[in-house]
């Protein structure tokens, strides 16, 4: 059997939950016999899960270890946002779960559990973009890439945030069963069977906050001013610094280049306007200060993962 164990503990959020319980849940015998047998496994027989809902748990912790998959939902918002320890019983299952050889999947924020389990040192891993920074930050051993929707390093598998969970879930469908299978899973899911892009296209980006008296008041000139030629040293002269001097605040308030930072605001100006209007794309270019339709595409791809015609079909009201 193809048994997919849901490791559970306390205050887990509801959503990733019910995203394994629904991929891996339903017989779907039509589509492949043998389906998947999903267990909830938990320290105790039952646990409480965000808002309160409750959930049995047939098996303990222990049989992780059992299973062909060991399925890591999100964690509790306290392990990520406030530093409450992870559960150490729950790393210890799923470090024994690994040295039997069992395909460790984590959705969102189960990255977590997975870094503190010491599966993912030396790999790139996914989570959430908003706590992206925080593991890489926590377990600096760990590739953090904030822009995917999923990866698959064999025996271990890891999502981005919230919905990406879903992606993933059909790809480990898509990799036992095919993609026939996977794709009328999705379809009665009434979802793609695939989601083009990454998960930079859903984070947001604005001019950064900074203590730099002189500095702030050019970024948020430069971003009313995009559709122009814009050149460090007209920045710094309205910084009243010299280049050298601006570029090096710059870094210091923002992390990166000031022309990094013009590209990407040129990026984000060209999604705000793919989603509220209906510019062609050429016009779009323009005025986000990219240029041709062809380097709009070309930086937007870059970027984000996917093509400026996709990203407004997806984000279009």
């Amino acid at each position: 059997m193809r048994t997919v164990a849901v490791a559970l503990v306390d205050d887990m959020p509801l959503f990733e939950l019910a995203i394994a319980a629904e991929v891996f849940g339903p017989s779907r015998t039509d589509l492949a016999d043998p389906w998947y047998e999903l267990r909830f496994c938990a320290e105790k027989p039952e646990t409480r899960t965000e808002f309160g809902f409750r959930q049995h748990a047939s098996h303990g912790l222990e049989t992780l270890k059992d299973a062909d998959t060991v399925l890591v939902p999100a964690l509790p918002y306290a392990c990520v946002q406030t530093g409450q320890p992870i559960p150490a019983h729950l790393v210890d299952a799923i470090q024994e779960a690994a040295a039997h050889g069992a395909r460790i999947v984590s959705l969102c924020t189960g990255a977590f559990a997975l870094a503190a389990a010491g599966l993912l040192d030396g790999r790139r891993a996914a989570t959430h973009w908003m706590y992206a920074a925080t593991l890489a930050m926590l377990h600096p051993r760990v590739q953090v890439d904030a822009s995917v929707l999923y990866l698959d390093d064999g025996q271990v598998l890891t999502s981005a945030g919230r919905s990406a969970g879903i992606d993933l879930c059909l790809h480990v469908v898509r990799s036992d069963l095919g993609a026939h299978v996977a794709n009328e899973v999705a379809r009665r899911m009434v979802l793609p069977a695939h989601r083009g892009g990454g998960q930079a296209q859903y984070v947001s980006a604005t001019v950064p906050d900074t203590d730099d008296a002189g500095l702030g008041p050019v970024l948020h000139w430069a971003t009313r001013h995009l559709d122009q030629p814009l050149t460090v040293e007209q920045l710094a002269r309205r910084a009243g610094v010299s280049p050298r001097t601006f570029v090096r605040r710059f870094h210091e308030a923002t992390g990166t280049t000031p022309l990094q930072w013009l590209l990407d605001q040129r990026v984000l100006r060209a999604r705000s306007l793919l989603e509220s209007t209906d510019l062609p794309v050429g016009l779009i270019g323009e005025r986000s200060g990219l240029g041709s339709a062809a380097n709009l595409r070309r930086h937007f791809t870059l970027r984000l993962g996917t093509a400026p015609t996709e990203y407004r079909r997806a984000f279009r009201g």
